[in-house]
């Protein structure tokens, strides 16, 4: 241990850390009834199979972590010096289920979460849940979240193996930018069309399987010139961006070849290049990736002001890695950023 962590700003800033989870007990019975009933597709199965029944230490306490939106979160908020979590609903959320369920499912939690934040005003910040199984619903939601006094908006990626750039969700796009809110898109586990060799191997959880899945999202959104319609649009994803600022040359350079070579019918000509939509749209959270190398790479690359703090509780809890951020070797401005001003400004705290 290098140093204390506290709370209220001693090392010259405050500690936002902006991709943390709670759950509902209905969600997750709901995840098991799934299960049992056959009707869960194999990422659902492989982890909340896995979570929700596991005698393990690890499964019980990240079950009793994600819970908890009471005293016990605070005090391992107060433990690793965390001064604001900006909370939203585990992933899946309610994408696993049909609409009707998830919508009356996901306003419960939305109303669960609301009062959590009326109890703690201090340390939580809500993020809005939706059912994208119903974009029209969810765009009336989206707008009630803000009413709730929630500060963004949180899609854990595919739906039923259905993407955001697909014509039929432009309600949701359209409504996060009309109500200005920032968009954070969540791994879930990959549909069942591209899961079967992770799962072989092992591989389709956080380990790998997360990111490729979120990673691919991004991309299918920024190449279908979703921020063409929607220039002030402002989407997060975390896990270091999941590998996008590590590809960003070849995918900048592979996509206006392939556009010059018009072989994809879905691949057309763009306002601007991927560096830029990258640089002026998209934020990424260091959520997982307490490593110094990365968050100084991806800084340099997409500009101080796009890369934020997140934690990743209660899948990743670990002091060591707050204390990594701390001891960052980065300008002091550059680290207030990182650790709280950008998450001020884009959650307009």
């Amino acid at each position: 241990m290098t140093h204390e962590l506290k709370t209220g700003g001693d090392r010259g800033y405050k500690r936002i850390a902006t991709e943390e989870a709670f759950a509902t007990r209905e969600q997750i019975d709901g995840y098991l009834r799934l299960v049992r009933e056959g009707k869960a597709d194999r990422g659902v199965t492989s982890l909340w199979g896995f979570y929700a029944q596991s005698p393990s230490e690890r499964a019980r306490l990240v079950i009793e972590r994600l819970l908890d939106l009471g005293e016990r979160r605070i005090a391992d908020m107060d433990t690793t010096g965390i001064d604001i979590a900006i909370l939203s609903l585990t992933a899946p959320g309610v994408q696993a289920f049909e609409a009707e369920e998830a919508k009356a499912m996901v306003v419960r939690a939305n109303d669960h979460l609301a009062d959590a934040v009326a109890r703690f005003p201090d340390r939580y910040v809500g993020m809005t849940s939706i059912a994208p199984q119903d974009p029209l619903w969810s765009m009336h939601e989206i707008v009630r979240g803000k009413e709730l006094g929630f500060k963004g908006v949180m899609v854990n990626s595919h739906t039923h193996g259905e993407y955001l750039d697909a014509p039929r969700f432009d309600p949701i796009l359209r409504a996060c930018a009309e109500v200005d809110q920032l968009l954070y898109i969540h791994p879930q586990s990959p549909p069942d069309r591209m899961i079967g060799p992770m799962v072989e191997a092992g591989l389709d959880g956080a380990i790998f399987g997360f990111g490729v899945e979120v990673g691919l999202h991004l991309l299918r959104i920024i190449t279908s010139g979703v921020f063409d319609r929607y220039p002030s649009l402002q989407i997060a994803v975390g896990h270091m961006g999941e590998a996008l600022p590590f590809w960003l040359y070849r995918l900048d350079y592979m996509h206006r070849a392939t556009v010059r070579s018009q072989r994809y019918e879905a691949i057309k000509p763009l306002k601007k290049t991927l560096f830029d939509y990258m640089r002026e749209n998209v934020l990424i959270t260091t959520s997982g990736m307490a490593w110094a190398p990365a968050i100084k790479f991806s800084q340099e690359v997409l500009g101080a002001d796009r890369v934020l703090y997140a934690m990743d509780y209660p899948y990743e809890y670990e002091p060591d890695e707050v204390r990594t951020h701390d001891l960052l070797d980065i300008s002091d401005e550059d680290k207030k950023k990182l650790m709280q001003t950008n998450a001020e400004r884009v959650f307009k705290l």
